[in-house]
């Protein structure tokens, strides 16, 4: 496909009534309204061309714009779903022997992967014994560093496990399946295919069954890990259909990839649940166990009813969060997501003494800092500490110095040249 720059404003009209996508995967000379925007959008264009030529999708041309003609012919291949590699899955023809599953309960089994993942991380040291989830998954989170073998005692959640708990769902989804990636790279599977059939996920339709005909070995292999995240759904292991969850459907897309009625995390999750008063007392009205443990890492819980939970923030409560490695903008950008309809009427939405508040106690931890180094002191005279601290501040080194008491405190990376300057001094060499 060729597109003469200079063609552009004679086609611009017979063009408009006609799709872009449309316009540029049909063989044969297309003209499209590509003209060179001018005034500030020239930039962005001129920036925008050189990405997609970089990217290989667009054939560099001084007079023209031209697609690749491999991305062009790859492109339009997957839109229309054409050859057997079914770009949007092969969907399973009906065997009559079993009902296929409904989106409820595609739903409620992709609920309770997903919570099984979490609940065990938010769980651990607690003395708690929640369901244990796949081998599988356990190296996924050990290996993303959400969790570590602490002294051979048992997985334990670690400071960016913390973090991640404070996150929307799809962000967490997709930071396990980034580490899954690597992962895959170290099993030697096809990063290609990974890809292909993540995205694949994507497309598909949520409550359909798909075959797994036509999956290359790869994909065959990613089934198994696949469904103890809950992306997918099996009958069997060795079933030859499967269905994506909504955790699948959602992956390219804005939409919740949890469901949001009708269940544990229902429509609180969506709208919000929290009230946060002044005086720093905090009402949940949740009855689902994974967001009151994730509120007791930073809330001291007081109260709990069958749908409420009354806390307090307190020094202490951000103090420990603090040093599960929480800072307090995550705590208070997790107070504004989960606010209550009724709290988001306020201007500002939460408190400003407690956001204040909770950010002192945060100033307060980080008020002392710990540097490794070495202490310098004992000097025989005025003369000579002066000049040994003069060479360490042209190294840049010194961190600490008191002229009174003739000592300063230098840092670990200068310590090998500042002994080596003493020792040479002593030795009448300087």
């Amino acid at each position: 496909m060729s597109i003469n720059v200079s063609s552009v404003g004679s086609a611009r009209k017979a063009a408009s009534d006609e799709p872009a996508v449309a316009r540029l995967l049909r063989p044969g000379p297309n003209f499209g309204p590509l003209g060179h925007p001018g005034g500030k959008k020239a930039r962005a264009y001129d920036n925008a061309l050189a990405s997609l030529s970089k990217l290989h999708i667009l054939a560099s041309s001084p007079v023209k714009l031209a697609l690749n003609q491999t991305f062009k012919a790859s492109l339009r291949h997957a839109i229309v779903g054409g050859g057997t590699s079914g770009s949007f899955g092969v969907p399973a023809e009906s065997d009559g022997k079993h009902t296929p599953p409904s989106i409820e309960t595609l739903d409620a089994y992709a609920l309770e992967r997903w919570e099984t993942i979490l609940h065990y991380m938010v769980s651990s040291g607690s003395g708690r014994f929640p369901a244990r989830p796949s081998q599988g998954v356990l190296l996924l989170l050990q290996r993303s560093g959400l969790m570590t073998n602490m002294h051979g005692s048992g997985l334990q959640i670690t400071s960016s496990g913390f973090q991640f708990l404070l996150h929307t769902p799809h962000t967490q989804l997709w930071e396990l399946l980034l580490q899954y990636l690597h992962m895959a790279e170290e099993r030697q599977m096809d990063l290609v295919e990974v890809l292909s059939f993540l995205f694949m996920l994507s497309t598909m339709e949520l409550g359909r069954e798909y075959s797994v005909e036509h999956l290359s070995s790869t994909q065959h292999a990613m089934l198994e890990d696949l469904r103890d995240y809950g992306i997918i759904w099996q009958r069997r292991a060795t079933s030859r259909r499967f269905n994506p969850t909504r955790l699948a459907t959602t992956l390219t897309s804005s939409a919740p990839p949890l469901p949001t009625a009708g269940n544990a995390t229902g429509e609180s999750q969506s709208q919000g649940f929290i009230v946060l008063e002044t005086n720093y007392r905090i009402y949940a009205y949740t009855d689902n166990p994974l967001q009151t443990a994730v509120l007791n890492l930073f809330v001291t819980l007081k109260s709990r009813f069958p749908n409420l939970v009354v806390g307090a923030i307190t020094r202490e409560s951000v103090k420990k969060a603090l040093a599960n490695g929480i800072t307090a903008n995550q705590i208070i950008s997790y107070l504004t997501a989960h606010a209550h309809p009724q709290m988001r009427k306020n201007k500002p939405l939460l408190p400003v003494t407690v956001q204040d508040q909770i950010r002192l106690w945060e100033l307060e931890k980080n008020r002392m800092e710990s540097r490794e180094g070495y202490l310098y002191t004992e000097f025989a005279s005025q003369a000579d500490y002066e000049y040994v601290l003069e060479y360490a501040k042209k190294l840049d080194v010194v961190l600490w110095e008191n002229s009174s008491r003739r000592c300063f405190f230098g840092s670990t990376e200068g310590h090998a040249n500042i002994r080596g300057f003493i020792e040479r001094r002593s030795a009448g060499n300087v």
